[in-house]
């Protein structure tokens, strides 16, 4: 299956010139969790997602309307075409740590996004046990800590030292 099939789009993007505070806008205006930010010919420059603002105003110290984008946002951004297959996305996900991937066209300009999100809802619309598994695995490799030293513990962690 192509990515064009089952990506979300039209996709919402905004300048790599702008303040944090815009992309958080779009993100509370579109219920979306990540903005590709463009260039001035339209191309994606980078991308930028809730997680990335929330960390900027916490290590920043400032407002969203005070920060670059430019100082938050992700340069080296992992991007598919819409003639991709889903498994070309999913391995991109699994490979780079990535829950969405920007679909971009021939020039680099985005129109649209694939997300964890799209793989469940395809995942559970097919009823296949080779998306189901490939699924699994996909969203087992987005979630593996990055090794950041921290320890977050888990339910059984939590039941345990309470007892």
């Amino acid at each position: 299956m192509q990515l064009q099939e089952v990506m979300s789009h039209p996709v919402v993007t905004c300048p790599v010139d702008c303040t944090a505070d815009v992309p958080a806008r779009l993100m509370w205006e579109f219920d979306c969790g990540v903005i590709p930010l463009v260039d001035q010919e339209g191309r994606v420059a980078g991308i930028i997602t809730d997680r990335d603002l929330c960390m900027a105003v916490l290590m920043q110290g400032r407002p969203l309307f005070e920060i670059p984008v430019s100082s938050a946002m992700t340069r080296d951004v992992v991007c598919c075409h819409p003639e991709d297959g889903v498994e070309v996305a999913e391995a991109q996900m699994r490979d780079n740590q990535v829950r969405r991937v920007p679909i971009v066209d021939e020039d680099s300009h985005p129109v649209g996004v694939f997300s964890v999100n799209d793989l469940s809802r395809l995942a559970t619309s097919a009823k296949r046990s080779v998306i189901d598994r490939d699924l699994v695995r996909t969203m087992g490799a987005v979630s593996q800590p990055r090794g950041n030293g921290l320890h977050v513990p888990l339910v059984q962690d939590i039941a345990l030292s309470s007892t």
